[in-house]
């Protein structure tokens, strides 16, 4: 099963209005994978891949997370409102790389582009899933109501920003779930493909 490690990080601070849709700022990293069969492939997979805080194990693939809220509030009065909300999503993607022997059979060759490019798809599901969500929370900071002071304008920020990364997580643990329960069919049906096409001459082969 592929899974995630999940960093949340807040961070409410007033500032200067800025841009008024969330940021994704998006890096990769890679570990070496050896070896020439199945066997050896997934004994390294589980070596050297990166470890998961909430298993307590290594996965093939992780992306780590982190959210940051910009926020700027508007005092009258009698009230204080959120002005402005930016909110900032970072994440990292690691991502396995074969060192590729140079002899090696192609039903292991064809068997490793059809598990790297589901790992790297899983992944870059998880950064979707957080991005709406991303999105969802800087809404949801713009159309909060206006509070009578400016420290129930922050504590209504940070009760708002609670709710929409538990939603998150729900969401993130939930993709997992499917995922992992439909794994090895999953891999069959696209080896099987990959294999069409290259039959077909649609692909070269492995």
């Amino acid at each position: 099963m592929m899974n995630r490690s999940l960093l949340c990080a807040l961070m409410l601070a007033m500032t200067a209005p800025t841009a008024s849709a969330a940021n994704l700022v998006k890096t990769y990293s890679y570990f070496s994978v050896g070896g020439r069969t199945l066997d050896e492939i997934q004994n390294q997979l589980s070596k050297n891949g990166p470890q998961v805080k909430s298993t307590g194990s290594r996965h093939p693939g992780a992306t780590q997370m982190a959210f940051t809220s910009r926020i700027s509030y508007a005092q009258s009065a009698s009230s204080c409102r959120i002005a402005d909300a930016v909110v900032t999503l970072k994440v990292k993607v690691i991502l396995p790389e074969w060192r590729r022997p140079r002899k090696s059979d192609p039903d292991v060759r064809l068997f490793w582009d059809t598990l790297s490019a589901d790992i790297k798809r899983h992944e870059e599901r998880h950064v979707e899933i957080a991005r709406n969500h991303a999105k969802a929370l800087e809404d949801a900071l713009k159309a909060s109501y206006p509070q009578k002071t400016c420290e129930a304008a922050k504590a209504k920020a940070a009760q708002i920003t609670a709710t929409e990364l538990a939603r998150h997580d729900q969401d993130q643990v939930r993709f997992d779930r499917v995922e992992g329960a439909n794994f090895e069919s999953r891999i069959l049906r696209l080896m099987r493909y990959r294999m069409q096409r290259v039959e077909n001459g649609q692909m070269p082969p492995p």
